[in-house]
This record gives structure tokens, sequence and C-alpha cells, in this order.
């Protein structure tokens, strides 16, 4: 059923949009990066890898360093990310009232695990407002900013592309949004800056509780 503003589906993505961990995220990647070799800064590790897939990480780690990162290479860090997404890990600021004035279908299109999303989302209290619509990079060929991703959710949901509405905070995310027909709401409210997530068919925002009324206006223009 198509709603009066055009939208009949809400993609979320997880990070950063739902989740608040991408601060948590990119601080440990940079201790796990520079004990592999490769000393990056924050935003260097925001340009390069957010919103990307764990594969890419581990495909620019192999070329930069020149190096074959075996099957569990990450085992001995994953306490790292546990640890510190257990201390420090929260909902997105005002998600809870935008699904709550969500009115439309809705679910995730994460470039993490299905490991990784039951654990965030069950830690933050969302995910039950997601079982059985969540959608992860491993099930697609191409990991954003292919559209793979969001095209298969669309399509195991069965809506339209041009009737989904995409929820992105990452400039990779909102290329995959883009490249599958579908309208972006980006939120600038994380660590990629407003003027990398602006473009065609988005809507950039700020503040998450107005999420609701920027969906129900539908696509500028």
């Amino acid at each position: 059923m198509i709603s009066h503003n055009g939208f009949e589906l809400v993609v979320f993505d997880c990070d950063g949009v739902l989740v608040d961990s991408e601060v948590i995220s990119i601080r440990v990647d940079q201790r796990v990066l520079a004990d592999l070799g490769w000393e990056l800064e924050l935003d260097e590790i925001v340009e390069r890898f957010v919103g990307k897939s764990e594969a890419h990480f581990v495909a620019a780690v192999e070329q930069k360093l020149g190096v074959r990162l075996d099957e569990g290479w990450d085992r001995d860090y994953g306490h790292w990310y546990r640890e510190a997404f257990e201390r420090d890990l929260e909902a997105v600021d005002g998600i809870e009232e935008a699904l709550d004035g969500l009115p439309l279908p809705h679910c995730v299109a994460s470039s993490g695990s299905h490991d990784k999303m039951r654990r965030t989302l069950g830690k933050t209290g969302l995910l039950h407002r997601f079982q059985g619509r969540i959608f992860s990079a491993t099930e697609v060929a191409n990991g954003k900013p292919a559209p793979d991703l969001f095209l298969h959710a669309a399509e195991s949901l069965n809506a339209a592309p041009e009737r989904c509405a995409v929820v992105e905070d990452s400039a990779y995310g909102v290329q995959a949004a883009r490249a599958a027909g579908m309208h972006v709401f980006a939120y600038a409210g994380g660590v990629t800056p407003a003027e990398r997530l602006a473009g065609p068919g988005t809507t950039v925002f700020s503040d998450m509780r107005l999420l609701p009324e920027l969906i129900a206006a539908g696509r500028p223009g």
C-alpha cells in the first residue's frame, strides 16, 4: 500500500542511524590499524571506511600493507570492540521518538553482519522493532556504495525501489541509495559532515526527531 507521500517503505542503515556506534568503532579501528602497522587519523578512517563492509576494510589493509590477513585474523581484536560497545553504546539520540512517529513499514539494511546487528540493536533495546526485517551486506554480491543491499531489502519486502526512503549517515550509504533509485534522508548528526552527504535525491537533516515529518513531506519538488 502506497502512502500519501509516495513512500511505502523506510530502509534504515544501522550504525550511526539507529545505534550511536560509529565514533566507538572508529576509535577501536584506529587502534586495530595501528597494531597492524597502519597509522591513520580518525577523519581518514571516516573517509575510507565508514559505511563500507568488513570485506572492504580487509582488502584495503591487505593492499596498503602488502600482507594477507588469514581467516580469523580479527579474533584477537574482537574483545576490544565488544568491551567498548558494552561500555559506551547507546541508541542514536531521538531515534525512538522517530520510530514511534513513523507510520510506514521499515527495515534495516546494513554493511554489518547479522551477529553484529543483533548485538548492537539488542544492547540498545531496538531489536524488537526490526525482527524479521534485518538485511546485511553479507547477503549480496556487492556492498555499499553499490545498490545491491538496498535493492535486496526492497525486493524482499515487495516494495518498489522508487517508493523507498533510505535513512543513511555515510557518504557510501548515500551513494548506494541514490544508485538504487531511492530518495535519501541523510543524517548529519554523526561523524560524516553534511556537505559530504548533500546532493541529488537527498534530504540532509541533523535531528532524528524530525524524520517522520520530513518523510511525510515526501520528495522535494
